[in-house]
């Protein structure tokens, strides 16, 4: 005999497992082989802070990864980044990369889903009105 069907109330339906993601605010990867610049670049261009890139001729650009081009050599693989200064877009190839470090704060760390159906729930518990999604001040 199986057992009975339980229902699910709204707010067990609305609380799910997230997916994990690991911390690399401060991260300086290893960049010993074209795979690991590779992986590295994909995670600054999912990352949601500034990273500091340092090419090959000693010069560094620091400033938020908005795309990447992966193309079958590092030649023809490009990072786009948007300089902390300002100073406008600027195209880097993979190949030209000596380094790169996640140096700017994350800005999505401990905004999931989860964290604010908790602070909802509590705000809620704790008699308060009119909650909703604001976002909150970056600084």
């Amino acid at each position: 005999m199986s057992e009975p069907q339980r229902n699910l109330t709204v707010d067990e339906l609305e609380v799910v497992e997230g997916e994990q993601h690991h911390k690399v605010e401060g991260w300086v990867p290893e960049l010993a082989t074209q795979d690991d610049l590779r992986a590295a670049l994909e995670e600054a261009f999912d990352y949601r802070g500034d990273v500091t890139i340092t090419r090959k001729d000693g010069s560094r650009v620091e400033g938020y990864v908005f795309d990447r081009r992966s193309g079958a050599t590092l030649a023809e693989s490009v990072v786009r980044v948007i300089p902390q200064d300002g100073s406008g877009k600027v195209a880097i190839p993979y190949s030209n990369i000596a380094g790169l470090a996640f140096t700017g704060r994350d800005t999505a760390a401990g905004k999931s889903w989860e964290a604010w159906v908790r602070k909802y729930w509590e705000k809620k518990a704790a008699g308060e009105r009119e909650i909703g999604l604001k976002p909150e001040a970056l600084e």
